[in-house]
């Protein structure tokens, strides 16, 4: 070393600067962590939702989900309220819920909010209600085919009534009819139809907010008949819309590609779901021939009958 080359020296040791830098630099350590952090999770949020629901997969969810959750809550007044809300592992819907009830009485219990969600993968996992709600209504569909309610059994119940009750029923046909017999059937229009029998189980029901899609040139206020070939044509198109891979989605509801597609391309009706049904015209469409039963669900008196 030159001599002549000046010394350089060494600043004194002060421990409060050196916290001081320490802490700037486990800040700006931090800082710059968290930052990527942040980073990756939006990138993973925003990533996973565009993964989620690129093409049609959110109007899908809410057709196939939405409606077949309507399905499997027969006893069940159902509207989907939002949908699609993602997470980076799960997209979801949720749907409102209300119990249906005999028309004129009370209003039906609330069902509240459920969500209903799919995994990234696009498996549904545990539903609400459903088999789990065990209504009076389901149980009545589920009695359909069974030796539950005889004739016998339900003019005695009937008769102990007063003839101006409302009441909330069932009624099954002892064989299914087309859409023409149906017509032709001495009935009010019905609230819901019944397309298969299924003793113990709850079967495919359809109704007109069964699935929310309007058909091309739909018209409302449309008579009887009329109204429940457009929701048979409801229910065939929505049928039609179903791919093999939905499968084990619709296994969730309770349901199958197969009891879906032979229901709707027979189109028969084994029975229908009546709300504002009278205790006196219940006790003459029991002795219809053409009537196996009638399950009653619910009776309330309507306060505004001055009879």
């Amino acid at each position: 070393m030159n001599e002549d080359e000046p010394v350089l020296e060494l600043p004194d040791f002060d421990p409060k600067v050196t916290r001081k830098a320490v802490r700037r630099g486990v800040v700006r350590t931090a800082s710059l962590v968290l930052a990527v952090l942040v980073a990756v999770a939006l990138v993973a949020t925003l990533g996973s939702a565009a993964v989620q629901k690129r093409g049609d997969r959110e109007e899908r969810m809410r057709d196939v989900l939405g409606t077949a959750f309507k399905i499997y809550n027969p006893a069940y007044s159902i509207v989907v309220e939002d949908c699609c809300e993602t997470t980076p592992w799960s997209m979801s819907l949720t749907v409102g819920a209300r119990q249906r009830r005999a028309a004129g009485g009370f209003e039906g219990g609330d069902g509240g909010f459920s969500t209903i969600t799919q995994d990234f993968f696009g498996r549904v996992g545990r539903l609400p209600l459903g088999n789990y709600a065990n209504t009076r209504l389901s149980t009545s569909l589920a009695n359909f085919g069974t030796t539950l309610d005889q004739k016998d059994q339900v003019r005695k119940v009937l008769a102990r009534l007063p003839d101006g009750l409302n009441a909330l029923a069932v009624v099954e046909f002892d064989n299914p009819l087309t859409l023409g017999e149906l017509g032709a059937f001495p009935a009010t229009c019905a609230a819901r139809l019944v397309y298969e029998r299924r003793p113990g189980a709850t079967p495919i029901t359809w109704d007109t907010t069964t699935w929310d899609r309007l058909l091309p040139g739909e018209k409302m206020g449309l008579p009887c008949d009329k109204e429940s070939a457009q929701d048979l044509e409801h229910f065939r198109r929505w049928v039609g819309m179903l791919r093999d891979h939905d499968e084990a989605n619709l296994r969730r509801f309770d349901l199958s590609l197969a009891r879906l597609r032979k229901a709707s391309a027979d189109g028969l009706v084994y029975g229908y779901v009546d709300d504002v049904a009278r205790v006196k015209d219940l006790r003459k469409l029991i002795e219809n021939p053409r009537v196996r039963t009638v399950h009653l669900a619910d009776v309330t008196f309507d306060l505004d009958d001055p009879r």
